[in-house]
C-alpha cells in the first residue's frame, strides 16, 4: 500500500471566504449536542502577518464532549484561575497546556456557571495550508492538523486565547460548513482514563484527516 497521502482538493477559494460566522443562538446549549453540531463546521484564525492580513480555516471533523459532572473534565473540580474559560456561557474558547508540550483548543458547552466543553479533536485544512506548512514544518498534508496539539500549532493558538468569544469578531472564530458532512460516527474518547467508557468522541465518518487508532473509528456505532 502506497505510504503518500490521499489527494484532497480544498475548496475554491470563493467558497471559503463565504464562511459566515456562527452566532451564538445557533450553538446547542449542550455539550454533547455541541460536539455532534460542530462536525463539518468552520474554525478561522486570522492575524497579521508583516503588513499582510491573512487567514487560517479548517473544517472540524473530530470532537470529544466534556459534559456536567464528568471526572474526566477540567472542570470536574469546579472554577479555578486554569479552567474558568469552561464556566463562560457557550462559544467561548477554553486553550490549555497539555503534557508540558501542547496547547489544546476546546469550546465552551453550557450556561454561563455550567462548567463543560467540547475539545477539537482534528481539522481539515482548507485555507491558509501554506502557512500551516511552515508552522507544521511538514507538507503532508494529512497531518498537518490532524490530533488536538497540532489542531492548536496549525491555528497558531496559545494561552492570549484563552477565553475569547469564538462569536464574536475577532482573532479566532467559529464559522458556518463549506460543504456538507458524511454520517457522523461516534467512540469511547482517546487518552483518558476517568470515564473511558462513554461515547462522546464524534467524527466525520469516511475522513481521513481524523485522529486516532483507525480500529476505534471503525469499530464503533454510527449515527
Amino acid at each position: 500500500m502506497s505510504s503518500q497521502s490521499p489527494i484532497v482538493a480544498a475548496p475554491p477559494e470563493h467558497v471559503v471566504r463565504r464562511i459566515r460566522r456562527l452566532r451564538r443562538g445557533e450553538l446547542p446549549c449542550d455539550a454533547v449536542e455541541l460536539a455532534r453540531y460542530l462536525i463539518g463546521k468552520s474554525v478561522v484564525r486570522e492575524f497579521t502577518l508583516g503588513s499582510a492580513a491573512r487567514r487560517i480555516a479548517g473544517r472540524v471533523v473530530e470532537t470529544e464532549a466534556y459534559i456536567p459532572g464528568d471526572a474526566a473534565a477540567h472542570a470536574f473540580i469546579g472554577p479555578t484561575p486554569r479552567n474558568r474559560s469552561l464556566f463562560l456561557e457557550r462559544g467561548h474558547a477554553y486553550v490549555y497546556f497539555c503534557y508540558g508540550m501542547h496547547y489544546m483548543l476546546n469550546v465552551s458547552a453550557e450556561s454561563v456557571g455550567i462548567g463543560a466543553g467540547v475539545l477539537i479533536r482534528a481539522i481539515e485544512p482548507i485555507e491558509g495550508i501554506d502557512l500551516i506548512e511552515r508552522r507544521r514544518g511538514t507538507k503532508r498534508l494529512l497531518d498537518l492538523a490532524r490530533g488536538p496539539g497540532r489542531v492548536a500549532e496549525a491555528l497558531r493558538i496559545g494561552p492570549r486565547l484563552d477565553g475569547i468569544d469564538l462569536c464574536a469578531p475577532g482573532p479566532l472564530w467559529l464559522g458556518t460548513s463549506v460543504r456538507g458532512s458524511d454520517a457522523i460516527g461516534t467512540s469511547v474518547r482517546i487518552g483518558i482514563t476517568k470515564e473511558a467508557h462513554r461515547l462522546l468522541r464524534f467524527y466525520e465518518r469516511g475522513s481521513p484527516f481524523v485522529s486516532g487508532p483507525k480500529g476505534l473509528s471503525r469499530e464503533k456505532n454510527f449515527l
